[in-house]
């Protein structure tokens, strides 16, 4: 199973869910076979690591991101990936206006996996925030990464 995660820059949002799923799949589901990555939308921070703010507030719960770079979207992701799951609507919606032709992937909002959660709820984008936004996305990537991972063992 191929996962990608989506947001603008792919420094901030994605990068988190991507550490949160590696993490957790490994610890709590070790027989599901995942290839997880993410990327932005945007080009502004390709080769960059994600922000410090995020390396911090994921290394205080354990997650290790210093290793991931961004990257842009590339349009054979929307053909190499079985999920891409946007962090926010309007992600989802970049992303379902740059469906190319073969594309197979199933585009979501990755919070629609989070129990208890709507099917329009989103991530929302820290960068701006304080400490507070960081770790918020880091509960809302966990929540939504457990739905996620218990949805596909399911189906497995």
């Amino acid at each position: 199973m191929r996962i990608l995660f989506v947001c603008l820059g792919n420094i901030c949002r994605s990068p988190t869910a991507e550490g949160v799923l590696r993490s957790i799949a490994a610890r709590e589901y070790p027989g599901l076979k995942l290839q997880i990555d993410s990327a932005g939308t945007a080009d502004y921070h390709v080769g960059e690591p994600p922000d410090r703010r995020t390396v911090a507030a994921a290394r205080r719960r354990g997650y290790d991101l210093a290793g991931l770079r961004a990257r842009q979207l590339h349009p054979d992701d929307l053909r190499r990936f079985d999920y891409i799951l946007a962090m926010d609507r309007s992600n989802l919606s970049e992303l379902t206006s740059r469906r190319v032709t073969g594309a197979t992937a199933q585009l979501a909002l990755f919070m629609s996996f989070a129990p208890g959660a709507s099917e329009t709820d989103e991530v929302p984008d820290p960068y701006y925030g304080g400490v507070e936004e960081f770790e918020r996305v880091l509960d809302l990537c966990e929540a939504a990464a457990r739905g996620l991972l218990g949805r596909l063992q399911i189906a497995k």
